[in-house]
């Protein structure tokens, strides 16, 4: 569909109108193939370049006369093989010019230029067309002006108002196509960016990481609660804002608490508020978030941590919609989409009594899982290049980059902080690089760089053991991936997994060694 609101400020259309304004005195306005008119026309205030239309709009059946005419002359255009034609209008004398807009060859909707009279208009056919207007509800005043600025054309000038019209109408194809061309390019750059794995805030290229996309397109117009579950860092609070953002609700507020944050009276204001004199220190109401969050989402982060009694109040806003401020008589109702998370077995502290199975079941209706960082290592390397470039933009600083071997040990650490810790990570290689373009190992935390080192009393048998030890280990490094190319068929996914490293961080590893040619690897 064409979208008319882009093209009532399109330059070129709006000076085509101004010259068929200004030399032929028509007013354009355009019509969709429902015959309604889509340009501000029919908006109050509008200011009219033609006097007699500006007279029959202000009409009591003004638009009524206009809205026939348009239905008739669309149908009659719709099946004429012609693309531009004139038409006699409903006021006798007064002509229309309308021309197809065709896109693709569907007939999408009409440009309409009007009114003019034909050079051949006579004085009695004038007096006539004033009577009518009279008649249809203008004053006399009103309907002699308008009649007085209609332009009489001559039969080329009338063809040359065609082709401009038919002008307009290949400006607004032209518009249409442009646009649907952006929108396919849009698209395409959407699906760039599914393909560079991402959704709302999200990264990841990871199987499982797709699977909660997936999810999360099917979750979000619903109105049912949602139980976030995952470990710290692996980004619960991103999650919710995705689900909020992508629903129904995106117009109203978005509103995160952390429920181990407070203690449970703490909690109890802060989720339901309280009435002025509750308890000492309450000067006056203060509106908890259940009623600024109304119509919207509230983000439960951690309940798993809300008490027994904390519990039976949440459990009463998921049922009825109802909550009492703290010292208040009355309850108050209120409409609040509930997205929960917690990092806590919800199922194993039911059976210990530590969580109430009625409330579990009222927020776990559509539930999320989150996988560790640890589970994707495929999205390490991606999520590393987007927190790097994050962090120099923030900073003002030229882009970054890291060092081969730094990068080896960040695909190797496992992450037990999940992707906040990769992200803080990669902000402190960001400060303590300062001026340098290159991000070297050196930087990296302690456990970062010493992860995977050879414990203390560990076998050396097989390896060169005197010499420097960073050469000994580099040697058991060669020995181990050339042995493991051969045994696992020089299936590097596989080998991967047996050494407990990331895929890309061993294709570096077999590219660095010059591993990679079978014979090599195979010792002939």
């Amino acid at each position: 569909m064409i979208n008319w609101k882009e093209l009532n400020g399109l330059h070129v259309i709006s000076k085509l109108e101004e010259i068929l304004s200004k030399w032929f005195g028509v007013e354009v306005f355009y019509t969709d193939i429902h015959y309604k008119i889509r340009s501000s026309h029919v908006e109050k205030g509008h200011e009219f370049k033609n006097h007699f239309f500006k007279v029959q709009m202000e009409m009591p059946h003004g638009y009524d006369f206009v809205s026939s005419d348009i239905e008739k002359f669309s149908d009659e255009l719709h099946d004429s093989k012609e693309s531009v034609m004139v038409f006699d209008s409903h006021f006798h004398g007064a002509k229309v010019i309308a021309a197809k807009i065709e896109v693709d060859g569907e007939h999408l909707g009409n440009v309409f230029a009007y009114p003019f009279v034909n050079d051949s208009f006579t004085e009695h056919e004038r007096e006539e067309l004033i009577a009518q207007l009279v008649e249809s509800g203008a004053t006399q005043t009103d309907a002699e002006g308008a009649v007085s600025h209609l332009k009489a054309l001559s039969p080329h000038e009338v063809e040359y108002l065609k082709e401009l019209v038919d002008l307009v109408s290949d400006e607004v194809e032209t518009f249409h196509s442009e646009i649907s061309k952006r929108e396919a390019r849009i698209h395409m750059l959407n699906s760039e960016l599914g393909e560079k794995f991402r959704y709302h805030n999200m990264i990841g290229k990871a199987k499982s990481m797709q699977k909660i996309y997936s999810l999360l397109e099917r979750i979000s117009s619903s109105e049912s609660s949602v139980l976030i579950q995952g470990e710290n860092g692996t980004g619960k609070e991103l999650v919710a804002k995705a689900v909020h953002f992508h629903s129904p609700r995106k117009d109203y507020q978005f509103l995160a608490v952390n429920c181990s944050a407070f203690n449970e009276n703490l909690l109890d204001s802060e989720l339901f508020g309280h009435v002025k004199g509750a308890f000492t220190g309450a000067m006056k109401d203060k509106p908890g978030l259940f009623e600024v969050a109304n119509g919207g989402t509230l983000f439960l982060d951690e309940i798993g941590d809300t008490s027994l009694s904390m519990q039976v109040k949440l459990l009463r806003v998921l049922q009825e919609g109802t909550y009492l401020p703290v010292g208040a008589d009355s309850s108050r109702k209120t409409d609040v989409r509930i997205v929960a998370a917690t990092n806590k077995d919800l199922k194993t502290m039911m059976a210990k009594g530590e969580f109430r199975e009625d409330l579990y079941y009222r927020i776990n209706v559509l539930n999320v899982n989150l996988p560790h960082l640890r589970e994707r290592q495929e999205d390490i390397p991606i999520l590393m290049d987007h927190f790097l470039k994050k962090k120099c933009d923030e900073s003002g600083m030229a882009m970054k980059q890291y060092s081969k071997k730094c990068m080896e040990k960040m695909l190797d650490y496992k992450w037990p902080g999940n992707v906040r810790q990769l992200e803080n990570e990669v902000e402190r290689l960001v400060v303590l690089a300062g001026e340098d373009k290159t991000i070297t190992p050196d930087l990296l935390s302690p456990q970062i760089l010493d992860y995977g080192a050879p414990a203390a009393g560990a076998s050396s048998r097989g390896v060169n053991t005197s010499g420097k030890l960073k050469d000994a280990l580099q040697e058991l490094e060669v020995i181990m991936i050339r042995e493991g190319l051969k045994r696992c068929n020089f299936n590097k996914s596989k080998l991967a997994k047996e050494l407990g490293v990331s895929r890309a961080s061993l294709i570096m590893k077999v590219e660095k060694y010059q591993l990679d040619k079978r014979k090599k690897a195979a010792g002939e």
